[in-house]
């Protein structure tokens, strides 16, 4: 029989490793000085742009992210930290992410990994500024719209012009 110890860190790596496999990245964060109450709510928030936070041993999450070969985020988590691993649109994750940390300045962002990039604070800082996939969406289709009714407004025109004429042509003829 297993040790409870030995029970709660292979339970621990397994759950950071699924978690890793089926999101499209994670944040690294320190939330030393954020109180129980805020850090639930910070994890009903996340939950909502679909991501998870979760807080493991620092001895844990490193062993981990170097079986995963993921060695450029061990320097983050020197001292107790949280990974977020987000499955919904990152802009959104970071979007709610430094909106909770301008109300609780005690929350830093150590960084992350956004498919196979390192993430770094400004990075993450940019992401939130960005509009969501459904604006960009919008934006193109509008792009690709707009030439097409601009030429449609010019033969409007044209034909318009070609009326009028004709019907000049008519009235001076009678």
């Amino acid at each position: 029989m297993k040790k409870i110890g030995l029970l709660v860190k292979e339970t621990s790596g397994s759950r950071i490793k699924d978690s890793f496999k089926a999101s499209q990245g994670l944040i690294i964060v320190k939330y030393s000085g954020v109180s129980s109450p805020d850090m639930s709510n910070l994890r009903k928030t996340l939950k909502g742009s679909g991501a998870d936070l979760f807080v493991v041993k620092n001895s844990i999450a490193r062993r981990v992210m170097k079986e995963l070969g993921l060695d450029g985020l061990i320097p983050s988590m020197q001292t107790p930290c949280g990974m977020i691993f987000f499955k919904g649109e990152p802009v959104d994750t970071s979007r709610v992410l430094c909106a909770f940390r301008k109300e609780h300045e005690k929350l830093v962002l150590e960084g992350g990994l956004l498919q196979d990039k390192l993430l770094t604070l400004k990075d993450i800082e940019v992401m939130s500024t960005l509009p969501s996939k459904d604006v960009l969406r919008g934006k193109v289709v509008v792009a690709l719209n707009s030439p097409i009714v601009k030429l449609v407004i010019v033969l409007n025109g044209t034909l318009k012009k070609l009326v009028v004429c004709l019907d000049q042509i008519k009235q001076n003829k009678h």
